[in-house]
């Protein structure tokens, strides 16, 4: 079977600049893909690294392709392209295999209720006062408060005052994505693992600090984020959390028949998608909260813009990007 391969180059701003340890993030930037075979069926991928370095192994990847390609090769690019390139290809496949969308007995799932990003340093207080006006409180909600951007002294007492006002039944997640070292993440483990709120401290070390993430682990609940990319083996070798984000690491039908498999612990996160890569986000997410151990997925409400390029009609999407 030949299949004919479109991409289309999209653009967009976050609402606001996303601040961590590892940098500031103002804008997605990316390719979709339509992916046509000769019956008249289409699938949708998307294509947007998040690191400035995979940019140009991405372009080179999806270069490489002709406009007419056979499901053969492209099957042969999923298992070395970058994982970026193997997200877009794999959802478009998994569209046209009937493993999602109209085609499939479940369709496209809806998420659950999601947890509420909070921004780093003092302005995560002033969006906590924000969502407790608007929503009537803030019971029952999962946070997620990024650290390790401001001294350690500052957040210390930012999190005394975030913890004064949030309720017994909240949630909350510290997302440190690697900055910090050993000593304040055990300081940090140790001042939080008997407060029924913290869900986890999520990515608290670095990557090449394997040892010292698990013996953090060892204390309290410590969540994997970029080790899971860096390092995929990990994905089979961690029991506990992780937090994954399908539009970064590969081909999403491995994702996707874990978590029909009801495979435990795996949380489902953005990395801002369009409207295409979205529905992907959204129906792991429903698949995640059907499993043994549901937990509200990380969509970012509130921090990307609204238009046709994030429409759930991948029509839509395609030609908002032009």
């Amino acid at each position: 079977m030949t299949l004919r391969l479109q991409r289309r180059p999209f653009r967009f701003a976050l609402l606001q600049p996303l601040r961590t340890a590892a940098g500031v993030l103002t804008e997605r930037c990316g390719w979709l893909l339509r992916l046509d075979d000769d019956q008249g069926a289409v699938g949708w991928g998307e294509v947007a690294p998040l690191e400035q370095q995979q940019w140009s192994p991405c372009e080179d990847a999806l270069t490489s392709l002709s406009d007419v390609v056979s499901k053969a090769q492209l099957q042969a690019l999923l298992r070395d392209a970058p994982g970026a390139v193997g997200f877009g290809l794999g959802a478009a496949l998994a569209e046209l295999q009937g493993l999602v969308g109209p085609a499939s007995p479940q369709g496209w799932l809806k998420a659950p209720a999601p947890a509420l990003l909070l921004p780093a340093g003092e302005a995560m207080l002033t969006a906590l006062e924000a969502v407790a006006e608007s929503a009537g409180g803030l019971v029952e909600r999962t946070f997620k408060w990024k650290v390790a951007t401001e001294a350690d002294s500052l957040e210390r007492q930012l999190l005394d005052q975030l913890l004064q006002r949030l309720p017994p039944t909240a949630r909350l997640r510290l997302d440190a994505n690697g900055g910090w070292d050993r000593s304040t993440a055990q300081a940090w483990m140790q001042r939080l693992r008997d407060d029924p709120r913290l869900a986890w401290l999520e990515q608290p070390l670095a990557v090449e600090d394997q040892a010292g993430l698990e013996q953090l682990a060892a204390l309290g609940p410590v969540a994997l984020d970029e080790s899971l990319d860096q390092r995929p083996e990990l994905r089979r070798g961690w029991s506990g959390w992780q937090v994954r984000r399908p539009a970064l690491e590969g081909d999403p039908r491995v994702l996707l028949r874990e978590l029909q498999a009801g495979v435990p612990q795996r949380m489902v996160s953005t990395a801002f998608e369009t409207g295409i890569g979205r529905r992907w986000l959204e129906h792991l997410a429903g698949l995640q909260a059907q499993g043994p151990t549901p937990a509200a997925p990380g969509l970012a409400p509130g921090w990307t813009p609204s238009g046709a390029l994030f429409s759930t009609d991948p029509e839509f999407v395609w030609a908002a990007a032009v």
